[in-house]
């Protein structure tokens, strides 16, 4: 079967020689494993192998043959099941099957692959783990039905992720109307909202709402005007700071009557322009060194 006769050979000496030997075998079954020549049918011998080394290095394969693959995707070790979470070769039944493990970090690492289709992000939406759902809520193209679902999902937190990143008029349309402060303050960082949106917004009376607005998007003449009077000493300091804010009211921020507010507007010097008002979605990524932190902070 193609290299198998070069891999983890049988013939074992006794004594000191027989540790020698198995790490001699385990790296060169490791080797073939990473070998991008070979063969399909070594791969799935490989599959099999008793390291998870080796097991996880035909499981991120991106050319491994479903043979391989499906039993992986079983596999005792957490980490090989995680890396066939992430290839994107995984068949749509394994990722089913692995949107349900009981590990939280071979879940989530299903939201990150390329190979999801519609009924594995259903299976998302309707998954227990509210990381799960936050981190589908951040798909740039979900489907509309599965997104009006999630606009009335029980956590704020998967809301508040739907309404920073989502591109369904619909959708901010909807959330507009949300009751939790925070779930609108992820309105306020999207840059898809309209004009009447942001201005609805910058009225807004939590104060972290309307900060994070003048932070993130620009806004009409009259919206500046008002929020440079803004009763929060929080929200004309984030004006005074905002990469996006023009350069006439920060110079009118000068003028502020807290003294912190008006230095930073003196004080300011802008960036480099490369820092994004809406960070990327969240692909978890298990920590180095079996770590226990959970990505975004998010509970289990």
């Amino acid at each position: 079967m193609g290299k198998q006769q070069h891999v983890g050979g049988s013939d074992r000496h006794s004594g000191s020689d027989t540790t020698g030997h198995d790490a001699t075998d385990g790296d060169a079954r490791l080797a073939a494993a990473q070998d991008p020549t070979t063969s399909q049918m070594t791969l799935i011998d490989l599959a099999s192998d008793p390291s998870p080394a080796v097991r996880k290095a035909v499981a991120s394969r991106g050319d491994a043959p479903a043979q391989a693959l499906r039993p992986l995707a079983r596999d005792h070790d957490r980490q090989v099941r995680e890396a066939v979470a992430r290839n994107p070769s995984t068949s749509v039944g394994n990722l089913l099957r692995l949107v349900k493990d009981a590990d939280r970090w071979v879940r989530w690492a299903v939201a990150g692959n390329p190979a999801c289709d519609e009924s594995v992000r259903q299976a998302m939406v309707e998954a227990p783990d509210k990381e799960l759902r936050g981190l589908v809520a951040e798909t740039r193209e979900l489907e509309p039905d599965l997104a009006a679902r999630l606009v009335n999902d029980v956590s704020p937190e998967v809301r508040e992720r739907l309404a920073t990143h989502t591109h369904d008029p619909d959708v901010i349309n909807a959330l507009m109307a949300d009751r939790t402060g925070r779930v609108r303050k992820g309105l306020a960082r999207n840059r898809r909202t309209t004009a009447a949106q942001r201005s609805a917004l910058a009225d807004d009376p939590v104060v972290d709402v309307r900060a994070a607005l003048v932070r993130s998007v620009e806004l009409d003449e009259a919206d500046l005007e008002r929020l440079v009077e803004d009763r929060s000493v929080q929200v004309r300091l984030a004006m005074a700071t905002s990469e996006i804010v023009p350069p006439h009211i920060r110079k009118a921020l000068e003028r502020d009557p807290d003294e912190m507010v008006a230095s930073a507007a003196r004080d300011f010097r802008p960036a480099s322009g490369t820092a994004s008002a809406v960070r990327a979605p969240r692909i978890a990524h298990r920590p180095s060194g079996g770590g226990t932190a959970q990505a975004g902070g998010a509970a289990r």
